[in-house]
């Protein structure tokens, strides 16, 4: 790619650059209830000397991809979360690897990074050790404090060294101070908590104090350019990572050489009332995309804008002449247009010349045509016509790039439908032929020969093959385009049990069948809704309450049936309640741990009378019960000490890891007894759970759990044949399961417990929040296990807590397997079918436009429903090992396989 150099000189010789992670732009701009100004050197610059707005960030509003759309200027590929936000999945330009000489002070989560992207060893870094980031420190501003004594040090030393002032006065240098205390305070105490807005005292005063040491530092030559700006918000109760304005809105303050003085505002630009509110409606705002600073950062000093960049350079920032104006904008444009032919030839090399259609508002001619005349402009002095020009040209050039990034998308599109058609069609043979008593008449069924249709397949995967080895495509091209093919010639060895079924037809009940397709349309329809409104999901939980009454079941099992509805609509009311990690509540969690304990001690009573426990069994639930007890004192004195700044008691955290660790195990020293294993498996999971919750989210399993065990009762009802008694459930042994001469053919009714199960686990899903928790989460969730910032592990513990009301829910579906005598590949298969469904309606609703949120929002839950049935069929091993499998322990430990 060619780099363009602005030829004018530039305003300023080096740039001090000030991000305050975790900054909200209303806390930062607004006066106290006094009508004091939180960072007064700030405001007086913002009031006299500099340039100020809100940069507008985007999701996922993390630290990493944040820094990097602020010095890199581009926003990076979610991919980085499986780095953790840390590593560079892969390497990048940035302002810092353009500059002659960077320093960088801060945190070891965000300076490597860009000195491992640097392409040679003049980006310098200095950290604090990671376990500084303490969530449950005194005082996380001492983080900031640091940076700004280890910036006072370092100028202070330069004095004496030669080698290193002479780097500090040469020309394109950079100094970088990464302020972490704000985020870590917002996180452990909210962000209008005193420790959050005095740290923003705090830092104000740090950044008074090094402007004055630069400035004097270099003699006051006026050659410096400052700017103060944040990495991503946070909400009111400590999190980031979504797309809420707290989390999007952060401020930009820009002083110095280069950049715009105060100007008083003659019209408001913006519909907001933030100005209003902030007492700043007489000054001019100039909002930015948060990519946009770093076009801005290289112009102050001269350097080329980062190759990947798509900021445009706000030149309402700069202070300098129109002449420097357009060249900086025709520059910007340059570079965003070499982006743009980049992308253009490599889609012109990987398409067959007369298939390949340009895009046709920038074709090669128009951007010639645009170079001569843009040139001319500026040579003319006509530098306002010039910058219109080079804006007009950096949209039409940010199009293109999309039009070629989408080049091939209905091609694609119309493959991985002809997939998922064809895959779907051939599980539904498969559980008509192997798993349903169809009828089959005598006579031939087949319409071709095995060896004459795997030839007309063949010669298809042959020619489309040799279509995409001839326009050299991407190898993932190869599984999009040639993964229907044998799909579809499976479906069409498949085709006699399709005649099958319709010569069947007059035998079948075709109302009731109608009924049922009616029905799960609508429940699919249903699910996929929920997804974008979890209320929805309570409509659902509202009509599965009627169930009984509709299937007459109301009639034989009254009692259990009025249970069934009333857990129904006792766990209708979560989805109904704001998301995960709001506003903690320990009492709620309390209340869940007390819940869970009356349960267990209903169950123990009504068991004398049914089944009796063995002395063993007593004893391990009693002591699972006094662990739930403890757990519960464990969260409530953690969070106590964290309040009062004691930090986190290492006897609670050995708890809580011990609990962690053997709520995988203990289950398994419990009967496998059916209920008796389950209500084990509950107690060891309540434990983990309660550990992991800070409100109203710990009500949840037990509340679920009550449901799932009336719906095995409830099953157990609904068995048409009636070969199992009532008191038998109780006398049902997982490990006892697998008996083929039981197994049975599968029936219209199975359709709807399988439809059951998939609405559980999305409700245990969506129930108290989605996946999005875990990566816009609470850090308190974990405060019981660990304080010290670290994404791997918090993310993992988080993962735990989504995936437990899972494991409740698979244990339950485990039971009615076992009890309503199917095999689980049978069940299997109409999940699948039904999970293919769902997948294939968010194939369509996937976009590539709109907010980085919905973009977001859309392929998550594409790739949640497409990995939902391979993440079920893992889970249900799990699952099976818990409830099947037994260690005994006495003198020889072993496992018991019955």
């Amino acid at each position: 790619m060619t780099i363009t150099h602005v030829p004018l000189p530039p305003p300023a010789k080096r740039l001090v650059l000030f991000v305050a992670d975790g900054l909200r732009a209303d806390t930062f701009y607004k006066p106290d209830v006094n009508d004091t100004i939180r960072a007064p050197f700030l405001r007086a610059i913002m009031e006299e000397k500099g340039t100020w707005g809100i940069s507008h960030t985007h999701v996922p509003t993390e630290s990493r991809p944040g820094h990097v759309a602020l010095i890199a200027g581009f926003y990076e590929d979610v991919s980085a979360v499986a780095k953790g936000w840390k590593e560079n999945p892969v390497e990048f330009d940035s302002v810092f690897n353009e500059s002659r000489h960077t320093w960088c002070w801060g945190s070891p989560d965000i300076l490597p990074m860009f000195a491992k992207g640097a392409s040679g060893d003049h980006v310098y870094t200095h950290t604090y050790p990671a376990e500084s980031e303490d969530f449950a420190s005194e005082d996380a501003s001492k983080l900031d404090s640091w940076v700004f004594d280890e910036v006072k040090a370092f100028f202070n030393s330069a004095k004496g060294n030669e080698n290193l002032l002479s780097k500090l006065h040469e020309e394109k240098n950079v100094f970088f101070l990464h302020l972490l205390g704000i985020d870590t305070n917002g996180h452990a105490h909210r962000p209008m908590s005193k420790e959050y807005l005095e740290n923003i005292v705090l830092v104000d005063t740090g950044v008074s104090e090094i402007v004055s040491l630069v400035e004097d530092f270099f003699g006051n030559d006026g050659q410096t350019a400052f700017i103060f700006t944040s990495d991503h918000g946070m909400t009111d109760w400590g999190s980031h990572g979504a797309g809420h304005a707290s989390e999007t809105l952060t401020p930009l303050v820009a002083w110095g050489a280069g950049i715009q003085t105060a100007q008083r505002a003659t019209t408001h630009l913006y519909q907001d009332q933030h100005q209003k509110e902030w007492n700043l409606g007489t000054l001019r705002r100039v909002d930015v995309n948060q990519a946009d600073i770093a076009p801005l950062m290289s112009s102050l000093i001269g350097v080329p804008i980062p190759l990947n960049s798509v900021g445009v350079l706000p030149l309402n920032f700069l202070n300098n002449s129109q002449h420097f104006k357009a060249e900086s904008m025709f520059a910007n444009s340059i570079q965003i247009l070499e982006q743009f032919k980049v992308k253009m030839t490599q889609k012109k090399e990987t398409t067959l010349s007369f298939f390949f259609t340009p895009y046709p508002v920038l074709t090669e001619e128009k951007q010639e045509e645009f170079l001569q005349h843009a040139k001319s402009l500026i040579h003319r002095g006509l530098y306002d016509e010039a910058i219109l020009l080079c804006v007009e040209m950096i949209t039409q050039a940010l199009e293109g790039l999309s039009y070629y990034h989408t080049y091939d998308r209905f091609f694609l599109g119309c493959s991985v439908v002809l997939g998922f058609v064809g895959w779907t069609s051939y599980v539904v043979l498969v559980i008509l032929k192997t798993h349903a008593s169809l009828r089959k008449p005598p006579g031939n069924r087949q319409l071709m020969s095995n060896e004459g249709l795997g030839r007309v397949f063949l010669c298809m995967g042959l020619a489309i093959l040799a279509f995409l080895l001839v326009q050299a495509s991407p190898w993932t091209y190869y599984i999009y385009c040639l993964l229907p093919v044998p799909v579809w010639h499976a479906v069409f060895k498949e085709i006699g049990t399709l005649l099958d079924l319709i010569k069947s037809a007059p035998s079948l009940p075709l109302c009731k069948c109608f009924g049922y397709f009616v029905l799960v349309t609508f429940g699919i329809e249903l699910l996929v809704v929920s997804f974008f409104y979890r209320a929805m999901l309570s409509l659902g939980l509202l009509l599965l309450s009627l169930w009984p009454l509709l299937s007459g079941l109301h009639i034989k099992a009254t009692t259990r049936s009025l249970t069934w509805a009333l857990s129904c609509l006792c766990l209708a009311v979560f989805p109904l309640m704001p998301v995960v990690g709001r506003e903690s509540n320990i009492h709620l969690v309390t209340c869940a741990a007390a819940l869970t304990l009356f349960n267990t001690i209903s169950y123990l009573v009504s068991s004398r009378r049914l089944s009796p426990l063995p002395r063993k069994d007593r004893q391990l639930f009693i002591c699972q019960m006094v662990h739930v007890g403890l757990c519960a004192y464990v969260l409530t004195s953690t969070h106590a000490s964290l309040q009062q700044k004691q930090g986190l008691p290492l006897f609670n955290q050995l708890v809580s890891w011990t609990t962690l660790v053997v709520s995988f195990f203990v289950p398994l020293l419990s009967s496998t007894r059916l209920f008796q294993r389950l209500m084990s498996i509950l107690l060891s999971l309540v434990s983990t759970y309660l550990l992991l919750s800070t409100g109203y989210e710990a009500l949840f399993p037990p509340m679920l759990s009550w449901l799932m065990f009336v719906w095995i009762n409830m099953e157990q009802e609904a068995m048409s044949a009636g070969t199992l008694s009532k008191t038998e459930l109780f006398r049902i042994d997982f490990s006892e399961n697998i008996d083929i001469t039981k197994i049975r053919q599968l029936k219209l009714d199975d359709i709807r417990r399988s439809y059951f199960f998939v609405f559980f686990i999305i409700t245990a899903f969506f129930g108290t929040g989605n996946i999005a928790s875990i990566n816009s989460f609470d850090p308190a969730s974990v405060y019981c296990f660990l304080t010290v910032f670290n994404p791997f592990v918090m993310g993992g513990l988080m993962m735990w807590k989504v995936l437990i009301p899972f494991v409740i829910v698979m244990c339950t579906f485990e039971t009615i397997q076992v009890s309503t005598q199917l095999s689980s590949r049978s069940l299997f298969l109409i999940v699948l079918v039904i999970s293919d469904l769902m997948a294939l309606h968010f194939f369509f609703l996937v976009k590539d436009y709109g907010s980085w949120l919905d973009i977001g929002t859309s392929i998550s839950h594409y790739v949640i429903v497409m990995s939902m049935t391979i993440f079920l069929m893992i889970l249900s091993i799990m699952t099976h090992v818990l409830t099947s499998r037994r260690v005994f322990v006495g003198k020889k430990m072993k496992v018991h396989f019955k």
